[in-house]
C-alpha cells in the first residue's frame, strides 16, 4: 500500500506534463490570433482593392498633345474624376 502512496504523491508534485500544457495554450493562442489577423486585413485589403480598381477604371491616359495651353492636368495619367483632391495652400 506504502507503494501506491509514494507514487501518488511523487505524481501529485511532478510538473512536467504542466510545461507542455502551457506550451499547447500559447500555441493555441498564437494561431488564434493570426488568423483573426488574416481575416481583418483580408477584409481591407478586399476593399481597398474594389476601390483601386473602380478609380483606375476611369482613368485615361493624355498624349502629349492633349495635355493643354497652360498644363493644368499636372502630368500624363489623368483621372477623371479626381480620386485626391487637395486642400487649397494657406
Amino acid at each position: 500500500m506504502s507503494g501506491i502512496l509514494r507514487y501518488l504523491a511523487r505524481f501529485r508534485s511532478g510538473d512536467d506534463g504542466a510545461v507542455t500544457v502551457d506550451w499547447v495554450v500559447l500555441t493555441a493562442a498564437v494561431v488564434g490570433l493570426g488568423l483573426a489577423t488574416v481575416v481583418a486585413v483580408r477584409n481591407g485589403t478586399g476593399a481597398l482593392a474594389t476601390d483601386i480598381d473602380t478609380a483606375l477604371s476611369g482613368a485615361t491616359v493624355a498624349t502629349l498633345g492633349s495635355l493643354g495651353s497652360d498644363g493644368t492636368t499636372g502630368g500624363i495619367l489623368a483621372i477623371d474624376p479626381p480620386v485626391l483632391t487637395l486642400p487649397p495652400p494657406p
